[in-house]
């Protein structure tokens, strides 16, 4: 009995765990079992490999291969595996020698003719690589410049199993990672093309201060997806560790770039209102992939016409906005994803939207129906509501308006003093603090929370609301330099929580 072992990485949402692969070649009719909980393109990978290793010019065993991927009890799902299944035998067979064989965590797939094919999730499982101590990590050479942004670990692409073989004997090199600082790359146009609407202009801002949640409402053309397209230009770059978290989601999900791997710039996602539950939580069969909220964590999900949007979905999304995380439950196991976004919803006010609204033919009923999707939860949820009406042509002249640039000078040094001063507790923006926090550790001086205590006298708010509009009064003290936000703050709050989408 011959045994070789090398190592991979399982992925389940954006945390990884090492696996153990070992190669057993015994006495017996040639065959190969695999054990260890695999999946049918695991189960697959049996031809893939022997395949790449005899045409790559090696020597497959003529005996029976036994192949166990440890921990026994974990789902192994997916193709990552193939380059360390291959290296195991040859391993076994005294191809390869185990010096450097044990320190390094092979990752890819492998074609037919000995190729090393990309993969999703490379990044979290260079992460979890370096978390566990290794050395060395190979991943395919496509994916080598996304393996490359995790330091404190070496990190080698490989074109083919050969190359792999090769370097592993100390006969030859592997493709080492260029050093490249990206640039941020933001999506969406200047908020300087937006004419007029200077109320929305200012939610806007406010949202993008705080990380609130924000509803427009409006007639078609009016411009409430202009506005929501340049929210990220609002936003400030990712911090290195948010990045790495952002672009792990990416990694998984199979949406980044070659060009620019490292996602730098707040994302911005708008999935189709005809979007399912799977596409906007995650999910789906095998792997749980993640959906729209995650893509969209730590930056933008804008759900455009949201109330053509069906009831269900848009009812899933209160976990996610209340708690940041998705949590996606299978046969084997929970997969998580965190989910921490700005979400912003538009809509139109009626089903005929006309540009007026004496114009509007709908029967009073039907008014109400058009946005009751949005059930009382989930509006509980949404800190700002904006009303947009058309502008008249004075708008439309010469006056240019402020550009992102500008307005997101501004937002820095809100969303700096909030980190300040929530910075013993973790949190970054006024959105992410706990209601209980404002109430006790930072509670207003009487005469700011009177408005908000009216409200709640009159049954206006939830305390939920009233937790939000807090939030909302210390953005707005924020933006101005404030040092602690006035009656006249919660106000403003409070126009914005209190406005009905009709």
């Amino acid at each position: 009995m011959v045994l070789g072992r090398a190592h991979s990485v399982a992925v389940s949402g954006v945390e990884g765990v090492i696996v153990e692969i070992e190669a057993d070649i015994g006495q017996g009719l040639p065959a190969i079992h695999l054990v260890g909980l695999p999946d049918t393109a695991l189960q697959e990978s049996r031809d893939r490999v022997r395949s790449a290793v005899a045409n790559s010019g090696e020597k497959w065993p003529d005996t029976r291969v036994i192949l166990a991927l440890s921990p026994a009890t974990l789902p192994k799902l997916g193709s990552v595996y193939d380059l360390a299944l291959a290296v195991a035998v040859l391993h076994a067979s005294g191809c390869v020698p185990g010096e450097r064989l044990a320190k390094t965590i092979l990752l890819g797939e492998l074609a037919l003719d000995g190729r090393v094919r990309r993969v999703r999730g490379v990044l979290p499982a260079v992460i979890a690589a370096r978390t566990a101590g290794r050395a060395a990590v190979v991943v395919p050479e496509a994916t080598l410049a996304e393996a490359a942004l995790v330091t404190g670990i070496e990190v080698y692409g490989a074109s083919s199993l050969r190359e792999v073989v090769s370097w592993l004997c100390g006969r030859g090199t592997l493709t080492v990672p260029e050093s490249n600082s990206p640039a941020p790359v933001r999506a969406g146009g200047d908020l300087s093309e937006v004419t007029g609407q200077e109320e929305a202009r200012w939610a806007l801002e406010v949202a993008a201060g705080g990380g609130h949640h924000l509803l427009l409402t409006g007639p078609p053309g009016i411009g409430k997806t202009m506005l929501a397209q340049r929210l990220p230009s609002l936003l400030p770059p990712l911090a290195e560790p948010e990045a790495l978290e952002v672009t792990a989601i990416h990694s998984m999900a199979g949406a980044l770039s070659d060009d620019h791997p490292l996602v730098t710039a707040a994302p911005f996602v708008a999935p189709h209102h005809s979007t399912s539950i799977t596409a906007m939580i995650g999910g789906g069969s095998g792997i749980a992939r993640p959906g729209a909220v995650s893509r969209a964590h730590r930056g933008v999900l804008f759900l455009d016409e949201c109330a053509e949007i069906g009831a269900k979905v848009l009812d899933a999304l209160r976990t996610p906005l209340e708690e940041g995380e998705v949590r996606i439950a299978r046969r084997d196991g929970v997969a998580r994803y965190p989910a921490r976004f700005q979400l912003v919803l538009a809509a139109n006010p009626c089903p005929c939207a006309p540009a007026r609204d004496v114009d509007c033919v709908c029967a009073p009923l039907a008014r109400r129906r058009y946005l009751g999707k949005l059930s009382g939860p989930l509006m509980d949820r949404v800190d700002i509501r904006v009303r947009m009406y058309g502008e008249s042509s004075a708008a439309f002249g010469t006056a240019v308006a402020e550009s992102s640039e500008v307005v997101r000078a501004r937002v820095a040094r809100a969303r700096e003093a909030a980190a300040a001063r929530w910075r013993e507790y973790g949190w970054l923006t006024n959105a992410d603090v706990p209601g209980h926090v404002l109430r006790q550790r930072y509670r207003l001086p009487r005469e700011s929370l009177a408005p908000v205590e009216g409200a709640l006298q009159r049954g206006r708010l939830s305390a939920r609301g009233a937790d939000r509009a807090i939030r909302v009064a210390w953005t707005i003290c924020d933006l101005r330099g404030g040092d602690i936000p006035s009656a006249q703050d919660v106000v403003l709050a409070l126009n914005f929580r209190q406005r009905d989408p009709e």
